[in-house]
């Protein structure tokens, strides 16, 4: 049947059932368009992590004195010391090792020499070792075909060194009153190794360094120290003003060292008794609180023209104070 050129109308639809909201986190989206660098597959990503890891080989804190520490994604998991004289002189100062690396096919001189013949007499393990191997275990560092495998530091814990101490001294056992040396903020591991060198020259019982933003006993500290870390315990705090105000309860004296003392070192008159010496780093100093938990701040006369003395050399002198007038009686 014609429809006389009319078009058909349809019905209007009624209302239709929703869905509930069950589209809705569809119609949401993904959010932004994360940046280039932050997609994996992106070569601004690639070229991101490559620039990072070219900048963390060329850190000054990331490798020193011959010393190489553990990576990331089967990169070496030890602390190490690398290259030739590192090792020999490591070997020399009594660190102590797990094994000692050798390059398959080394050529031979007289610190590779030496290096066996210090490590046979020690009985530390000599493990003949590929190229590729040494490469992955020092992260690429310089070995010279000579890797020193170290252990990682036991250390133990600031309270239980001081109560021992203290304990062994009022029972008669140790002769010299308790004497610590805690550090505030330094970070250079050969600054670590020349204080317990010190602490161990004038008798101390022990070095204390916080858990955290601080330095620990690696191999470049062992290093410095000359074999002292062997003799003289390095303990940890988990917070360092709480372990100073444990420490003034067992009655020990808690001394900072500052520029600005309230006391000379001349003039100090608690050499005698129990006491815990507290060093800074060069440039900031003591912190704030750790400032206020001192019972006094020595200052060690200077030079005008000489702003500060490096933290191990101010430790070694105030020792030496305490150690001469403990002697004095």
């Amino acid at each position: 049947m014609a429809n006389n050129g009319r078009r058909s109308v349809k019905a209007k639809k009624g209302p239709t059932i929703g869905t509930g909201g069950h589209g809705r986190k569809a119609l949401e989206g993904k959010g932004p368009t994360p940046k280039a660098e932050d997609r994996p597959y992106h070569k601004a990503h690639k070229a991101r992590q490559l620039a990072e890891r070219s900048a963390a080989k060329r850190s000054p804190g990331a490798r020193s004195a011959g010393a190489a520490k553990s990576g990331p994604k089967g990169r070496a998991t030890e602390e190490v010391v690398t290259g030739r004289n590192s090792v020999v002189e490591a070997l020399r100062a009594g660190i102590p090792a797990k094994a000692l690396h050798v390059a398959i096919r080394i050529e031979m001189d007289d610190r590779v020499k030496e290096s066996l013949k210090l490590a046979a007499e020690r009985g530390i393990p000599l493990l003949e070792t590929g190229k590729p191997e040494l490469d992955r275990m020092t992260d690429d560092a310089v070995h010279q075909g000579l890797v020193l495998q170290i252990p990682p530091y036991e250390y133990q814990d600031a309270y239980e060194l001081a109560e021992e101490t203290v304990e062994k001294w009022k029972k008669g056992h140790v002769s010299n009153a308790p004497l610590f040396v805690a550090l505030d903020g330094i970070t250079d591991p050969r600054n670590l190794g020349a204080i317990i060198r010190s602490v161990s020259a004038f008798s101390g019982h022990g070095v204390i360094v916080p858990e955290r933003r601080s330095v620990g006993v690696t191999a470049s500290a062992w290093k410095t120290s000359a074999g002292a870390a062997v003799r003289v315990p390095v303990a940890r705090a988990s917070n360092l003003n709480n372990a100073l105000k444990q420490f003034k309860g067992m009655g020990i004296f808690v001394l900072g060292l500052d520029g600005d003392g309230d006391v000379s070192l001349p003039d100090l008159t608690l050499a005698r008794e129990p006491v815990c010496i507290v060093v800074g780093s060069e440039g900031k100093g003591l912190s704030r609180l750790v400032r206020e938990n001192c019972d006094q701040i020595v200052s060690i006369p200077i030079d005008s023209a000489m702003e500060s003395l490096n933290a191990s050399m101010a430790v070694g002198i105030s020792l030496y104070e305490v150690s001469r007038q403990r002697a004095a009686g």
